[in-house]
């Protein structure tokens, strides 16, 4: 629980658009001081130069989350400039798509290296000096918020890899929540489960790594990225919305987060599903349009059986 903010210190990667940039704007309006941490560069500098006018105190890098040295480079910057920060937003995501068997090994490597190598990273690195600090201060409070999906709670079909990545992230924090208190009462953690939001993952294409610049996406990547664009577009959730219910948990010491807890009603399912040992219930059986859509969709592609 952090119950005040102002001079804290904030690592926020994904920090150029999106929950990252959001929240980075709350955290200026709250006085802390800024790390802002993404892949693209024009975003990032963007951002900076937003924040800056703030008169917030800013650290810009541009980092590979996937990448174990950029990270640590990361790490030692900030530990120059803010010392241990308080709160962490392991933000950074990409979103791919697509039947399971038909992603590639660069994909599999892309999404799990930026979705959940880049939380890990930031979890090893940051957690260390965090509890350092609150062993050194007993006023010291901090919190690791670790951005998931709904999709790391449910298991929609056409984005398997994107459901592994999460559902891993989810299992990360869970476990990073239970492991903090058995050591610490200064940190705690939560894990955030947005929907459909506005955010610009949807595009995640952009930030491509370039020794996959050649490989052209399958017929059923172009028909999840369709579908998933159209849900995203027409969600009435904003980005800044969902930051500032990071924010509030995180003053709360509340765990989970969603932007849209309505959906919970399929997580329950889905439990139900486990504990009662049946086969999984029908994504769509509320939405049986969007179904048949996306069945037909499929089954209409050249070699479907």
């Amino acid at each position: 629980m952090i119950d005040n903010f102002q001079g804290k210190t904030a690592v926020l990667t994904g920090a150029g658009s999106g929950f990252g940039l959001e929240c980075a704007r709350i955290g200026a309006r709250h006085g802390m001081n800024l790390v802002l941490v993404d892949v693209q560069e024009d975003a990032l500098q963007a951002a900076a130069t937003e924040l800056l006018a703030t008169g917030a105190q800013v650290l810009a890098r541009r980092v590979d989350v996937s990448n174990a040295e950029q990270m640590q480079e990361l790490a030692d910057a900030v530990q120059q400039r803010f010392g241990a920060p308080h709160l962490v937003f392991n933000n950074a995501g990409v979103g791919s798509g697509g039947l399971v068997w038909e992603n590639s090994v660069q994909d599999w490597e892309w999404v799990l290296g930026v979705n959940l190598m880049g939380v890990v990273h930031g979890v090893r690195l940051f957690t260390p000096m965090m509890l350092e600090a609150a062993r050194h201060d007993p006023a010291y409070r901090g919190h690791i918020v670790n951005t998931a999906s709904m999709a790391g709670l449910l298991a929609p079909p056409n984005m398997g890899i994107y459901n592994v990545s999460k559902h891993a992230v989810v299992s990360l924090s869970e476990t990073l929540y239970q492991d903090l208190a058995l050591v610490t009462d200064q940190i705690g953690a939560s894990v955030l489960c947005p929907y459909f939001v506005p955010t610009g993952i949807s595009h995640s294409e952009r930030n491509r790594p370039a020794a996959m610049a050649g490989e052209r996406p399958t017929q059923s990547q172009l028909i999840g990225q369709a579908m998933i664009g159209k849900a995203v577009s027409a969600g009435k959730v904003t980005a800044a919305d969902v930051a500032q219910k990071v924010f509030d948990a995180v003053a709360a010491n509340q765990f989970y987060i969603y932007s849209h807890p309505q959906a919970l009603g399929s997580v329950q399912t889905r439990m139900e599903d486990v504990v009662q040992g049946r086969n999984p219930t029908d994504p769509f059986a509320d939405k049986p349009e969007l179904g048949a859509q996306l069945r037909a969709a499929l089954r209409a592609m050249p070699g479907a059986a």
